[in-house]
């Protein structure tokens, strides 16, 4: 059962109609499903996804902040498809879908969603931007992690997560990648579980069939985006 999303054709696809289902779990486990509202400012969390600007400004035109930091710099997955950095990218497009200059801030050195929570803090306060709310602007199948991470460095701040609103198989169609998208789906899922030990992230509870799902993904061999892998 595809739990509603689109099955492609086999003839189409480079995966199993297992490894499909399994996938579709963990993107949906990996959406917190916030009802977005009005924020303090928000923050477009760099990476290789122009869909974040893209995002950043629909909500910025429907009037749910005033101002929004882009954050990133570079790394080794994101720098040939954004050589002048994610932060910069992120601006140009943001900018080109009308959203004002005044209404952008700049972060371009984090290199983790760490840095992005910590730097991007740090932009807020310079501008004198007082932060009670933040929305959290993310890839779709990053929205946990983001949370998690923002409520372990941030945690007197309330926190709303937003993406792009896409199903899997569009996001899969956008990339042009299934394997690298699960890929990604798996190593988000295992920092998840992961970061709250090292102390990156506050600990999230991982239903019995999501775990399920990555332990088949992993032993089919999705683990490319794996810690140390």
């Amino acid at each position: 059962m595809n739990q509603g999303v689109p099955v492609p054709d086999r003839a189409e696809r480079t995966i199993t109609d297992e490894q499909w289902n399994d996938a579709v779990l963990i993107w949906r486990y990996h959406q917190m499903g916030h009802e977005v509202r009005p924020c303090s400012a928000a923050i477009g969390l760099g990476s290789h996804d122009l869909g974040v600007a893209t995002a950043s400004a629909d909500l910025y035109r429907a009037g749910l902040f005033p101002v929004v930091v882009f954050s990133g710099g570079n790394s080794p997955t994101t720098a040939a498809r954004l050589p002048r950095g994610e932060a910069v990218h992120y601006r140009e497009h943001a900018l080109g879908l009308g959203v004002p200059d005044e209404a952008i801030l700049l972060e371009t050195r984090a290199g983790n969603t760490g840095q992005n929570i910590t730097l991007s803090r740090e932009v807020l306060r310079a501008s004198g931007v007082e932060v009670e709310s933040l929305l959290l602007i993310s890839k779709p199948y990053m929205e946990r992690r983001s949370y998690a991470t923002c409520r372990h460095l941030w945690p007197e701040v309330e926190v709303v997560c937003a993406s792009e609103p896409l199903e899997f198989d569009d996001y899969v169609k956008s990339i042009g990648d299934e394997k690298l998208v699960v890929d990604m789906l798996v190593g988000d899922l295992q920092r998840i579980i992961e970061y709250p030990k090292l102390g990156f992230a506050i600990e999230q509870d991982v239903p019995g069939d999501v775990r399920d799902a990555y332990e088949r993904l992993l032993r089919s061999g999705f683990d490319s985006r794996l810690i140390n892998s």
